[in-house]
């Protein structure tokens, strides 16, 4: 393994060589090599995220060191911004086909990735309902909205949530941003949504709550995300408009936007057993954790090559 010396890493990271050997000597760096009173750091190390822009949050302690991990990284992708508009829409264009294929994927719907990919260029893939073609041009479209949002600085809100929805179930006019009238269950799952009575003022609550929430980003958008499934406010899209809010979200906080994949949709689906059954959000908050730290890693990668 590589290493670099206190004085080395105080220049890569532009702070001053008594802070990085005051960040050796809390053990808040990994992997440090003590040569009586040097220090021998990892080349490969990213900048321990200050404490300072922590203040304010409530982080538990079984997500510190995960949470620093993640911020971590986020701040030496910032530290590499801004990126070109031909980066920018690289990122955005391998996510988006990925995103899609994953996120209809885990309701049901047939195309494979290539297919979803030449579905959004507007090709008609032969023996495939039109349905899941209209899935796919609708959770691209409730994307690229999402994108707007956050460029807009727009808050989450009700008119919101009906809108991204509205996008989404494209193919069915009737219900589309339109909370659900009737009662419904979620096959296999342990929780039952509430009556559709309470659905109005169960969103209202949801989304009033936001304001006052001191969480990590990360936990937040988790929480939020089994919230939101947990009421179930529309009669169909639930999911796919639940991902593209933890999306928006995230991307909100300067992380990058995650892939819940189709492969570990059952890890996903127990994500909600462990809140509902035993009041455990922590699979999820860590489930969104790794998730966003691989897409900051592939990002960086991108970057360095």
């Amino acid at each position: 393994m590589d290493y670099m010396t206190v004085k080395q890493a105080a220049e890569q990271w532009d702070i001053s060589d008594r802070r990085v050997r005051l960040l050796c000597a809390e053990g808040k760096i990994d992997g440090i090599i003590r040569k009586g009173r040097s220090y021998l750091i990892p080349a490969d190390t990213l900048k321990p995220i200050d404490g300072r822009s922590r203040r304010g949050k409530d982080i538990p302690e079984q997500y510190a060191a995960l949470f620093s991990s993640v911020d971590a990284m986020k701040a030496e992708l910032d530290r590499r911004r801004p990126l070109t508009q031909g980066e920018l829409k690289r990122l955005q264009d391998e996510f988006l086909v990925e995103f899609t294929y994953n996120s209809n994927a885990i309701e049901g719907n047939t195309l494979t990735l290539k297919e979803t990919a030449l579905a959004l260029e507007g090709v008609t893939i032969d023996q495939k309902p039109l349905k899941d073609h209209l899935e796919a041009v609708g959770h691209r479209d409730a994307f690229l909205y999402v994108i707007e949002l956050v460029n807009e600085k727009t808050s989450i809100s009700e008119r919101v949530i009906r809108d991204i929805h509205a996008l989404v179930l494209m193919n069915k006019p009737e219900d589309k941003g339109v909370y659900r009238r009737i009662p419904v269950k979620i096959m296999g799952a342990f929780h039952e949504p509430p009556q559709p009575y309470l659905v109005p003022v169960q969103m209202e609550q949801l989304v009033a709550e936001l304001a006052h929430d001191k969480r990590h980003n990360i936990e937040k958008a988790a929480l939020f995300h089994l919230n939101f499934e947990g009421v179930h406010p529309f009669i169909d899209g639930n999911g796919r408009t639940g991902r593209l809010l933890l999306n928006l979200m995230l991307m909100q906080a300067g992380y990058p936007p995650v892939n819940v994949k189709f492969a570990d949709r059952k890890r996903y689906y127990a994500c909600f057993d462990n809140y509902y059954r035993d009041n455990d959000a922590s699979p999820m908050v860590e489930m969104v954790a790794r998730y966003t730290k691989e897409r900051l890693s592939q990002m960086l990668q991108i970057l360095q090559g």
